[in-house]
């Protein structure tokens, strides 16, 4: 009798440390949703003098001169050196830097890697780069990489058991066309992060960066506003 109570105990042990340690909650990230038709969502990089915002607190005080105020931010996708975008960026329709199709090492260039966009209409879309086409409808993009899901797959890259840990933040389309900003509060792979976006029901989902990112969001009391990086992605209201 003891010993199969001590199995069983084993047994329970066990299966709450597997949930424990292989499964993320919603309080496990940062979220923010939103819907483009009634906020304003745009992308930042540099401001009318031309210099690098870089920082999330440096373009909440440009914003906040401009009688604007900051209400959700993130950085935007991966940059080079000179902090200038890594592949495609278009600002107000306005193309700042080129795709890039091209193959090399890094998560960037983890094969598909994506696009996030906005159209005139305020419409956004996730897609896949190959799938990507620039006209005059597109008013914001931001090129990165890998795909997180892609048509309601994860990514078919990812190890479910991978120990390549880091923090990591992305941008999902839902199903009701709102875009969903995520960034997780610990160390996860990317088929982790990934299955969050599709636990939510995105369809597609696009990495934006690791370790460097950043995220402001006072409605959920997370208020990064450091940083380096590159564009930035920011929700405001006059």
């Amino acid at each position: 009798m003891k010993n199969k109570f001590l199995i069983v105990l084993f047994f329970v042990i066990s299966v709450s440390l597997f949930f424990q340690f292989s499964t993320k909650s919603d309080n496990d990230f940062v979220t923010y949703s939103v819907n483009t038709s009634k906020s304003k969502l745009s992308f930042y990089w540099k401001n009318n003098d031309h210099e690098i915002f870089g920082s999330i607190d440096k373009l909440r005080n440009w914003l906040s001169k401009n009688n604007n105020q900051l209400i959700f931010a993130t950085n935007g996708g991966m940059y080079k050196k000179d902090q200038s975008p890594q592949g495609l960026f278009i600002e107000n329709g306005i193309e700042k830097t080129p795709i890039d199709t091209s193959n090399a090492k890094g998560n960037f260039y983890m094969k598909p890697n994506g696009i996030f966009y906005l159209t005139n209409s305020n419409k956004a879309f996730v897609c896949k780069t190959e799938d990507f086409h620039n006209d005059k409808s597109i008013k914001f993009a931001t090129q990165s990489g890998p795909m997180l899901v892609i048509d309601g797959q994860i990514h078919n890259a990812f190890n479910k058991k991978s120990t390549n840990l880091n923090i990591r933040n992305g941008v999902g389309i839902l199903p009701n066309n709102e875009v969903l900003f995520a960034m997780s509060k610990k160390e996860i792979n990317f088929y982790e992060f990934a299955d969050f976006f599709k636990s939510k029901g995105c369809k597609n989902a696009l990495y934006l960066d690791g370790f460097v990112s950043r995220t402001y969001c006072p409605k959920e009391n997370w208020e990064q506003i450091d940083g380096n990086f590159g564009v930035i992605i920011a929700v405001t209201k006059n």
